[in-house]
């Protein structure tokens, strides 16, 4: 499927135009690797009532479930608050936990706190193959729990997250669900309500007082993704938002940890690769958000990108570790808050407080976003209504995609040959053009005059100067937003095909990278190109396919896999339009111009039959 050049076009301006095509499709690889988002909007200050921190304090991580029950003796979190006691003392005795399920994840909330020790994610694996827990263990026991409580008061955050609150259930509960934690120490007093459905989206109703008076306070996702395992997952992460339908997107670097942005904005979210927690407020308008960042040191951790299992890392590597945490001015928090996979389909169903906004734009395809996002739903529908039925396997469906795409290329092809043949027909007349025009410096205005006939006698025989680049003009856009397009997509993660484990992989016995190069050998070497300095189709010969060969051997497998099938194709589609009366009269034409030029030493190649 890959054409770089314009195989027919005649004349000098040939190996200029492959010499550009090269520099272009190395300069863009190069430069995409390189890609980061744009920035968001700066953040602003909380008001001057408030104490900023960067980031939640350590919290202890919940240790194993007891019997929990209220009681009115004084707990050691009671230091939260102050010590008038206006309202009666709610604690638990002790620790217990309640899991809510749903066919689509499975959550468990320890009363310490009230905050998440697991989140499930049934439909998804982890690189061990076991159910996929969204929490970031490592991260979670420095910086806090998930739907834990975020205030402007370290000690108050920290004493909330060790309260032992009394559930209004245990056990385990089955989704649609309500599950609230309740807490008083007298003087601080807390409710947190969590009501569960079918879907990934829950709903969290939350209202802290002191003394009777509301206290700003946030529902947080402190930060991290139990899949950050790699540094091309940590290296993913952003800080997601959305201001009037207009989303935009913050890098870690850019993420000023404990920065408040106030309303109206339809949701905030942190997100990775593939996952995302996002918080949708009720009230847009009074909502109010915390961008969270702090730094971890993953050296035990962290899995090295290709190597299986993965082996422990020398030394300390610290990666961001971004979390976001959602409240209202009023005191009064009431949000709808999604958990799950950065699936378009999902995305498109859960709508902001405006009915016009989704989530949707959470998933972004790179610098080709227009062209990766239909690139990819249409993967997807042959997967869906082809694919699916006899294979689940998506290196079928990535297959498929590629021969259509070459179907639909077909009549540009045989437009450019056409195109090229016609070229070749005027080329002694443009030869004797710029021969009566050589004796000018390029300086000279009557060079003008040449460029002048030149276009005329293109004109006159139907010559379109342009029209050899249409392939390239389609090919390339394509093949680059398929290799912006893979990464990102949650239904490719973990998908395997025949020999290959992951596409999202490189091919860990680099046999696609291996077809890719001779693939593209061939392709130049079936492709007519009589037009075209020997020595420079011979550069080109090897440049391509080592060009190619080098960016299939370290990227995924899915774009070699795309990139070799589309490279035999052309290479069958050649061969056939070789043997045309079409290709027939090009490769006499071209051995003509062989037998002339050969008086001066130099070779045309005319094109394989």
């Amino acid at each position: 499927m890959a054409e770089f050049k314009n195989p027919n076009q005649q004349g000098g301006g040939d190996n200029k135009s492959l010499l550009v095509m090269m520099l272009v499709l190395v300069s863009v690889f190069v430069g995409l690797q390189y890609f980061k988002t744009k920035t968001n909007p700066q953040t602003v200050s909380p008001n001057a009532a408030t104490t900023t921190q960067s980031a939640a304090p350590q919290t202890a991580a919940p240790s194993a479930s007891t019997p929990a029950g209220p009681t009115t003796a004084i707990s050691p979190a009671a230091s939260v608050g102050r010590t008038s006691s206006t309202v009666p003392t709610v604690q638990a005795s002790g620790e217990s936990t309640t899991t809510v399920e749903n066919e689509l994840y499975s959550i468990t909330f320890t009363n310490r706190g009230g905050q998440v020790t697991s989140w499930i994610l049934k439909k998804f694996k982890d690189t061990d193959g076991k159910p996929l827990n969204l929490v970031h263990t490592q991260a979670a026991e420095q910086f806090g729990y998930p739907l834990s409580l975020y205030t402007y008061d370290a000690a108050l955050t920290a004493g909330l997250s060790k309260a032992l609150y009394v559930p209004t259930a245990t056990g385990t509960l089955t989704a649609p669900a309500s599950l609230t934690f309740n807490y008083s120490d007298g003087a601080i007093k807390v409710r947190k309500t969590f009501a569960f459905d079918e879907t990934y989206v829950l709903h969290a109703d939350v209202e802290i007082t002191r003394n009777g008076e509301p206290i700003r306070a946030l529902v947080s996702w402190p930060g991290g993704f139990g899949d950050q395992d790699n540094a091309q997952a940590y290296n993913g992460a952003q800080f997601d938002s959305s201001v009037d339908g207009k989303d935009e997107h913050l890098a870690p670097k850019k993420v000023s940890g404990g920065a408040t942005i106030n309303g109206p904005f339809d949701w905030v979210a942190v997100s990775d690769p593939f996952f995302a927690a996002a918080f949708l407020p009720d009230s847009s308008a009074t909502a109010t958000a915390a961008t969270l960042h702090n730094e971890l040191d993953v050296a035990k951790t962290i899995r090295r990108t290709g190597i299986g299992s993965g082996t422990p890392s020398k030394g300390a590597i610290n990666v961001p570790v971004l979390g976001t945490a959602v409240g209202d001015t009023t005191g009064h928090t009431q949000t709808r808050i999604y958990v799950g996979p950065k699936a378009i389909s999902v995305l498109k169903s859960i709508r902001a407080s405006n009915p016009r906004v989704t989530l949707e734009p959470l998933l972004e395809f790179g610098f080709w976003g227009a062209i990766g996002k239909y690139l990819f739903l249409s993967l997807q529908f042959i997967h869906t209504h082809l694919v699916s039925s006899w294979s689940g396997s998506w290196g079928w469906s990535i297959i498929i995609l590629t021969i259509l795409i070459n179907i639909l290329m077909l009549p540009f092809r045989i437009k450019t040959m056409q195109n090229g043949l016609k070229m070749q027909r005027i080329q002694p007349q443009m030869n004797e053009i710029k021969e009566k025009y050589k004796k000018y410096k390029a300086t000279d205005p009557k060079r003008n005059e040449m460029n002048v006939e030149i276009m005329k006698l293109q004109k006159d025989h139907g010559v379109n100067m342009f029209g050899g680049c249409i392939p390239t003009l389609i090919t390339l856009p394509l093949l680059y937003a398929f290799f912006t397009m893979l990464p990102r997509v949650v239904e490719l993660r973990q998908a395997h095909w025949l020999w290959l484990p992951d596409l999202q992989s490189p091919d860990p016995w680099h046999i696609l990278p291996i077809i890719m190069v001779v693939s593209m050998f061939l392709v130049q070497y079936y492709t007519p190109s009589p037009g075209v300095d020997p020595q420079q189709q011979k550069m080109m010969a090897f440049m391509m396919p080592a060009i190619s060969g080098y960016f299939t051997w370290n990227y995924g497998s899915g774009l070699a896999l795309y990139w070799a099938i589309g490279n035999l194709i052309s290479i069958l589609q050649q061969s056939v339009m070789n043997r045309t009366s079409l290709g027939r009269e090009m490769r006499e034409i071209a051995a003509k111009r062989a037998r002339r030029k050969a008086g001066v030493g130099a070779t045309t190649i005319p094109g394989k039959r």
